[in-house]
């Protein structure tokens, strides 16, 4: 990491607790521009409280989050979605008898103008459609029969790009992927997997947890090694085998002091 380049988060010192148990212990965290960042580590590492103290569903006990340079507290993840910060949970956060296009505007719904909008709250569906429609021709997800078809109706692989365009269409700062690929066959997690970096290439830095170690290492650019509570340390996938990132995840091989933390 650069000294001269602003991390999009930087987290130093961050503490979460619950009761007796410390779920975050002293622990930091960054975000580079324009990078894949995983983050690995074992079940229990901390590492989803970590995440979502940056998507503000946490609130840290001690330290600071910046983004981009400026202390942030978020409160709620409304407040850190209105931030710009884009979060793709496992459970797909989706209403499956919407449409996509209701789906991809669901809490932001677009109102039309004037009268109509003001006072009858009618929805300016065409507009939540065309931009709908556009975000996915972008991403290369219009394989589906319909924009206006239910979400039930899709594929596995074709729910989670909707979930994926989403986020990228109203991001502004970084999007946060949690297991993107876990419930998906080998085709529908290829097209997953081109989907972030597609996301990535298009200058949004993203977030990556995932325990398939052959994606992390596929997509990432840096690994965020997350062990009891704290960063062990940050590794290049080119630098490390899969087998040294699992052993220093749980404990078998010291981190290198050099990539340390």
């Amino acid at each position: 990491m650069t000294d001269d380049v602003t991390p999009v988060v930087r987290g130093r010192g961050l503490v979460k607790r619950y009761g007796r148990v410390t779920a975050i212990d002293h622990a930091d965290f960054d975000l580079m521009p324009g990078e894949i960042l995983a983050v690995i580590g074992d079940n229990g590492a901390g590492k989803s409280s970590l995440i979502k103290a940056i998507a503000g569903a946490v609130q840290l006990d001690e330290g600071v989050i910046e983004i981009d340079g400026v202390p942030t507290r978020f409160r709620s993840p409304i407040e850190a979605r209105n931030a710009g910060i884009e979060t793709v949970y496992q459970n797909l956060a989706l209403s499956p008898a919407l449409s996509i296009a209701d789906n991809m505007f669901l809490g932001r719904e677009v109102y039309k103008s004037g009268f109509m909008g003001k006072y009858l709250r009618m929805l300016d569906k065409k507009h939540m459609r065309d931009f709908a429609r556009a975000k996915l021709t972008e991403l290369g997800l219009m394989t589906v029969q319909s924009i206006n078809q239910a979400v039930e109706t899709l594929s596995g692989g074709q729910r989670q790009g909707v979930a994926v365009a989403r986020a990228a269409a109203f991001a502004k700062r970084f999007v946060i992927m949690d297991e993107p690929t876990a419930a998906l066959g080998v085709k529908e997690s290829r097209r997953v997997l081109e989907l972030i970096k597609d996301v990535r290439d298009r200058g949004l830095p993203i977030v990556l947890i995932s325990h398939n170690m052959p994606h992390v290492f596929e997509v990432a650019d840096r690994i965020h090694i997350h062990r009891l509570g704290k960063r062990a340390c940050v590794i290049r996938p080119g630098d490390f085998t899969m087998s040294d990132a699992v052993a220093i995840m749980t404990g078998a091989m010291q981190p290198p002091e050099a990539a340390a933390a």
